[in-house]
């Protein structure tokens, strides 16, 4: 702007030397016009390359993406912009000032995650890679733990465990399966918000046995099933 200013003080001090009109042409007119647009698409070339960025991949324990992560940038305590992730738990986070800033992760069902003191440069989006895990968060799934025992209270392994889920007229539908570890020993997670009851049984030998459990919050449940086989 200081240009333009200098431009046209020069031109009206040469035009009101000569007497003649504000501006001695409309060649002149054009000409200030041009370099005015020239600027302005400059500053805006220059403000666009001072922006910065990252981008990554947010997955799971077992390398699965999750999808509708939200990462927030934060600066000096405070959010600066946010975005989510695709169904592949990429993301992209741009449009930042140059600067240090700590990310954090969060999701429903999942615990935050933080990636504290990284450094974005200007006219770059650096790529965290897929190095962002989130763990699942305890506090939001019913857990079922129990034991599987034969009639002489001893610890049956590799026995065949299921679990259904029953619903309000009876009906059972197959949730997974698995089996029993060398102390007899097995474990399943659902993410159950509401009232259900659960159907597990054990098979050993072709010898079956099965409980119900009901469920009301998240929390743990713990049972055993005792198995008639023979050693």
């Amino acid at each position: 702007m200081k240009f333009l200013n200098v431009y046209f003080t020069a031109a009206n001090l040469e035009e009101n030397r000569s007497g003649k009109s504000f501006f001695r042409s409309k060649r002149s007119l054009i000409f200030a016009a041009a370099n005015f647009i020239l600027l302005f698409a400059l500053s805006g070339v220059f403000a666009f390359a001072q922006e910065a960025g990252v981008k990554g991949k947010v997955r799971t324990t077992n390398g699965g993406g999750i999808a509708s992560v939200k990462i927030t940038a934060r600066q000096k305590g405070e959010d600066v912009k946010s975005a989510v992730s695709d169904a592949g738990g990429k993301f992209v986070l741009d449009n930042l000032a140059p600067g240090i800033y700590n990310f954090v992760f969060s999701k429903n069902g999942f615990t935050d995650s933080l990636l504290d003191n990284v450094e974005v440069k200007k006219g770059q989006v650096r790529d965290l890679g897929e190095r962002l895990v989130l763990g699942v968060d305890q506090g939001t799934l019913v857990i079922i733990k129990g034991s599987v025992f034969d009639q002489n209270g001893r610890s049956v392994y590799g026995a065949k465990v299921t679990i259904e889920k029953i619903s309000g007229d009876g009906k059972a539908r197959k949730l997974g399966s698995g089996t029993t570890s060398q102390s007899g020993e097995f474990t399943f997670r659902q993410s159950e918000g509401a009232a259900a009851k659960f159907r597990i049984t054990a098979t050993a030998k072709g010898i079956s046995a099965s409980k119900e459990v009901a469920v009301d919050i998240a929390a743990i449940y713990r049972l055993a099933i005792t198995l008639n086989v023979e050693r």
